[in-house]
């Protein structure tokens, strides 16, 4: 009788998923604040309020998952699913703000009223130096490629990472939590 003599946890493949799986998702998310900042310090491109909030999950998301990322082995199981839940939750929160985002450009709801619609009235003493602030509407489209502005690609990139996220995760859980060797 011949014995098999694969590994319990399954080809290389299924053994790497879930660490390839949140590598793909940290480099997407990098790919895309690099391209933000680029499309405003490069292309002269001014973020209105939303698109400035909607970094704010690249801000906090990239580097939690940079450190479970470079702590991939040494983290304890617990550890490792509640940092990667909370990276999943940053990216979820800001794919909500992107499809927001979106919908206040195609003028499916309003925005919030410090960057689109009508606003506060302002005194005449408030305008002495009215060049010097730059307000960048919200509702109005910057950008388009194929149909979709900025804040519609970053809705598809971070609903990509979060599905990535998700999957690292189930990838992890369906392995029984072990990390290959």
């Amino acid at each position: 009788m011949a014995t098999d003599v694969a590994t319990p946890s399954g080809s290389w493949l299924s053994r790497t998923f879930d660490r390839t799986a949140a590598t793909l998702a940290f480099g997407l998310g990098l790919a895309a604040i690099l391209g933000a900042l680029g499309s405003q310090y490069i292309g002269g491109l001014y973020p209105c309020e939303l698109c400035l909030e909607q970094r704010l999950a690249y801000y906090w998301g990239l580097p939690l998952l940079g450190a479970v990322l470079v702590l991939w082995h040494r983290l304890p199981r617990t550890v490792w699913y509640l940092a990667m839940l909370l990276a999943l939750l940053i990216f979820a929160w800001g794919t909500y703000l992107a499809v927001y985002h979106a919908g206040v450009e195609w003028g499916f709801w309003p925005g919030p009223t410090a960057c689109s619609g009508t606003g506060v009235a302002v005194s005449f003493e408030q305008l002495s130096d009215i060049n010097a602030a730059r307000v960048v509407p919200c509702d109005k489209v910057q950008w388009t490629l194929f149909g979709l502005s900025l804040a519609g690609y970053n809705a598809i990139v971070s609903f990509g990472i979060v599905g990535l996220l998700a999957a690292a995760m189930y990838g992890r859980w369906r392995r029984g939590g072990r990390t290959p060797a």
